[in-house]
């Protein structure tokens, strides 16, 4: 994994940036939106959860916001950043309720599914 880490690009081409440990994110619970070939989801959207947001992915049959203290999940809250499946993201945007963007902290992958103009429009700063 560390090699992986060390290679990966973000969506503007540096370096993979860290999206969160606290709540700690990623598929692969690095803090990063590291892909791999086991990521059949593509969890590499740095995403700001927002209310609405997070009611989509309840509506959609992923509920983000009841804790899981046996996984060590937290539950999430509007603020809190979330690595997302990037055609989770897609959804959203097209209901019209994308969530925010830390573009340094989204894996270059998301490229496969998202437009960068669509990351850009809903970029926040670092």
């Amino acid at each position: 994994m560390a090699k992986r880490m060390a290679t990966a690009r973000n969506v503007l081409g540096g370096p993979l940036e860290e999206c969160s440990t606290a709540p700690l994110t990623g598929f692969y619970r690095d803090g990063s939106c590291n892909v791999g070939p086991d990521d059949f989801g593509v969890h590499a959207v740095c995403a700001v959860m927002t209310e609405d947001f997070l009611k989509l992915t309840l509506e959609q049959g992923n509920d983000l916001i009841t804790p899981i203290p046996e996984y060590g999940f937290p539950g999430l809250r509007p603020g809190d950043r979330w690595c997302v499946c990037a055609a989770r993201w897609q959804e959203a945007l097209e209901f019209g309720v994308a969530p925010p963007v830390v573009l340094e902290a989204t894996h270059e992958a998301a490229l496969q599914i998202v437009s960068l103009e669509d990351l850009r429009r809903h970029a926040v700063k670092v």
